[in-house]
């Protein structure tokens, strides 16, 4: 175990350590990447989980370790090394049982404390995180950070390396552990997805995918370098928000949409604003694959859908943006083949990225992330984020916290959600003042 000097206040006395399969995984075992996987190589996920101290009661480090030995017998090639192919170079996970680091670490707040807090900022001191390289066989995959509060509640923080899998992954990994926890049993229904997107019509003639960017070669340091300084902020948009957004249909019949729909027409008109003279006529929008609902698949399988607006985002009525991004699965492009084709005609060594080449809006309102359970008991609030986000900028929409216990949500109208966005940094005061001007701030 390695014990770090904390660089701020917030969270402090970190302790490393690494845990791995509690049975060995075998020799030669490797996990290959598809295109799409390298596609996401310069991407991190990061979430928190943050539970209260009746959850957290009697829990101690030696639990946790004893159920992770079991969970990542499951999960062995997030336990394993980047290695690359001779002599093509192509990366390649080796599942050589090296491990996932564990990092404890203390806060002299309470998880109250910690919700009401408005830096933005702070959520990186519950997650440890490092990229990928410049030593690939010596960088883990993913982080976990146990952080203790005063209260006696915990947080549960993930760095995890996109190219194991989108964040249905994560939701899925995590709750996986908490099962674990209960069990101290290896859930053994892990299912990989798989390699190729087989359900997905390859194009015919090929073209390039627009929501996929290729970038300058990093080489054995998967880091993205932006043309500027990108900031995270988050909000959240409560069913009064969204009934107060004015409609703008001015008496006409209203086409149904659904809350993230709207949220997102509100952002893409904003920021069409924001950029004045450079409006995203182009966005991505990222959706979980129907076909691929089983709460155990591993994999970058979410939908990849690009959407052009062939009018003024700027002067549309937020009914019309809202239709267009509703109806993607008509008029959008899903375009994980055409992202797999064009990684794979340079063999895997080409360096894209996915979430900033266009403005990207990542739907994840229906996952799972307030099922992982600590002693019967539920997150108390949830938080994801993206490392590694082009300057297109990057809207991520969570579900909110669950109502309290005892009251129901009984419709979509009902619920609130968690907005976390990643832009340049100096857009986002600028569309700050849209978003309230327009009512969702």
């Amino acid at each position: 175990m390695v014990s770090l000097q904390q660089d701020h206040d917030l969270v402090y006395n970190l302790k490393l350590s690494s845990v791995g399969p509690g049975h060995v995984t075998g020799s030669d075992v490797v996990h290959d990447l598809t295109g799409l996987d390298l596609a996401m190589k310069l991407h991190y996920l990061k979430a928190v989980y943050l539970f209260t101290s009746h959850a957290a009661e009697g829990l101690t480090v030696t639990n946790m370790k004893e159920a992770m030995f079991c969970w990542c017998n499951d999960y062995f090639m997030t336990c394993g090394r980047i290695r690359r192919s001779e002599p093509s170079g192509r990366p390649y996970i080796k599942c050589n049982d090296c491990g996932i680091r564990f990092v404890e670490g203390v806060c002299d707040k309470t998880v109250e404390e910690w919700v009401e807090m408005e830096e933005d900022s702070r959520w990186n001191s519950l997650v440890y995180h490092r990229a990928i390289g410049p030593e690939l066989s010596f960088s883990p995959l993913v982080y976990l950070q146990a952080t203790t509060f005063k209260c006696g509640g915990i947080s549960l923080g993930i760095s995890w390396a996109h190219l194991l899998g989108d964040a249905f992954s994560v939701s899925n990994f995590i709750n996986d552990w908490g099962r674990c926890m209960a069990t101290l049993k290896a859930n053994g229904s892990l299912t990989v997805a798989p390699r190729s997107q087989t359900a997905v019509p390859k194009p015919e003639p090929p073209s390039e995918p627009f929501s996929a960017k290729q970038v300058n070669h990093v080489g054995d340091l998967w880091v993205i370098a932006n043309n500027c300084k990108m900031e995270t902020f988050s909000f959240n948009v409560t069913p009064q928000h969204l009934s107060n957004l004015d409609d703008e249909d001015h008496g006409t019949k209203r086409k149904p949409v659904s809350a993230f729909d709207l949220i997102c027409a509100v952002i893409w008109r904003s920021m069409a604003k924001v950029r004045e003279g450079f409006e995203p006529q182009v966005v991505t929008v990222c959706r979980k694959d129907p076909n691929h609902d089983n709460n155990n698949v591993l994999g970058n399988t979410q939908i990849i859908r690009s959407i052009k607006a062939d009018f003024s985002v700027v002067e549309s009525d937020l009914n019309r943006l809202a239709s267009l991004i509703a109806d993607d699965q008509d008029q959008g492009r899903d375009e994980r083949n055409m992202i797999e084709a064009a990684v794979e005609k340079d063999e895997g060594l080409t360096d894209y990225i996915i979430y900033g080449s266009n403005l990207t809006f990542v739907n994840l309102v229906n996952s799972c992330f307030y099922e992982m359970e600590l002693k019967g008991e539920n997150p108390k609030f949830a938080y994801y984020s993206i490392q590694g986000v082009g300057d297109g900028g990057a809207v991520l929409v969570l579900p909110g916290p669950p109502p309290p216990q005892g009251s129901t949500v009984e419709n979509d109208g009902e619920r609130s959600y968690l907005v976390t966005m990643t832009l340049p940094e100096g857009e986002v005061s600028r569309l700050k003042t849209e978003l309230k001007r327009n009512g969702l701030l």
